[in-house]
């Protein structure tokens, strides 16, 4: 089914977020089918839109089908606020969970709808309970085992862990894990993208070798990769990290699954630099987060990069 709305909840309010929005909206070209409806405080957009000198037109709205095609809408979300731009803090805490509330209640009754999510702050908003958006969402969405993709049409790449401190990867690195995460990257490419996708595994250890009685690439890894090649998905590896990401190698494969955060993230960020967006598949629809945090350094300032959030529309309007 076509995408015919992108809710964007606007997230942490002090954030380079509203910036990058006002960027992208002074020049998009509104798709004839898709609407764009903010989810958030209006007088806030409208007092940092005026502090960063930007005018575009709002259409505040109650309800899905009053939105318009032609003009960003925004639902309304209480918040109350003394200056434009502050700093982060748990004060804004029950604002984004309200806003997270509506906009994800939202998407789960109507198939139709995708969401982009505005940066939260890890520290104060997720305060620990949660390892990053990704399980946040997942939670609230009574969602099992989401998956992290981050995406570029040449390469993208999927942390088998997410937010997982280094000396506990191991411990997550599992077969059933390994299965679970490639079927739902294969599917989403298979039924959102067309596409039957070319899968690299990278190994855990370097060079894939340990001198270790328990090796995870001959354990965990090798063996999810015979079982998916039997189920009919193009999947090698495991491959060395070390010396993987060299041109002559990615341009053979679709996506990478690597075993931690930095592994691959570093080497798409390097690549890519903001032309990525990081999908959560295994939720009830589609969810993109633009691969930036709120950026307190660069608030206020006008300088922060849009090219995220517009690679998140454009993508979106040519979804399945």
């Amino acid at each position: 089914m076509n995408i015919k709305t992108i809710l964007i909840i606007l997230g942490e309010p002090n954030s380079t977020f509203s910036e990058i929005l006002f960027k992208n909206f002074k020049k998009i070209k509104q798709n004839k089918r898709t609407n764009i409806v903010l989810v958030g405080n209006i007088e806030l957009f409208r007092a940092q839109m005026k502090a960063l000198k930007y005018k575009i037109l709002l259409n505040e709205i109650y309800e899905i089908k009053q939105a318009q095609k032609s003009i960003i809408n925004i639902i309304n979300v209480e918040y109350k606020f003394k200056t434009a731009f502050s700093k982060i803090s748990n004060r804004s805490n029950s604002y984004i969970e309200e806003c997270f509330k509506f906009g994800l209640k939202l998407a789960q009754k109507d198939k139709s709808m995708a969401i982009i999510n505005g940066p939260v702050s890890k520290k104060h908003f997720l305060d620990k309970k949660f390892p990053g958006i990704t399980e946040y969402v997942a939670k609230k969405t009574n969602s099992k085992d989401p998956v992290m993709l981050i995406y570029n049409e040449h390469l993208s790449v999927s942390p088998l862990t997410t937010h997982v401190p280094i000396k506990k990867v191991a411990n997550f690195i599992k077969r059933e894990k390994i299965i679970n995460s490639v079927n739902k990257i294969n599917n989403f490419y298979k039924f959102k993208l067309g596409k039957f996708p070319k899968i690299a595994v990278l190994g855990l250890n370097p060079h894939c070798e340990t001198n270790d009685k328990i090796s995870e690439e001959k354990k965990e890894i090798i063996p999810a990769i015979k079982y998916l090649n039997k189920k009919n998905i193009t999947i090698s590896g495991p491959y060395s990290a070390d010396s993987f990401f060299l041109k002559k190698n990615i341009n053979n494969f679709d996506v990478v699954i690597g075993m931690y955060h930095d592994q691959v993230l570093t080497p798409i960020k390097t690549l890519f630099k903001f032309n990525a967006i990081n999908i959560t598949i295994g939720l009830p629809f589609v969810k993109i987060t633009p691969d930036h945090g709120p950026n307190h350094e660069m608030i206020g300032k006008n300088k922060s990069d849009p090219s995220s959030i517009n690679y998140a529309l454009k993508f979106l309007n040519k979804l399945r």
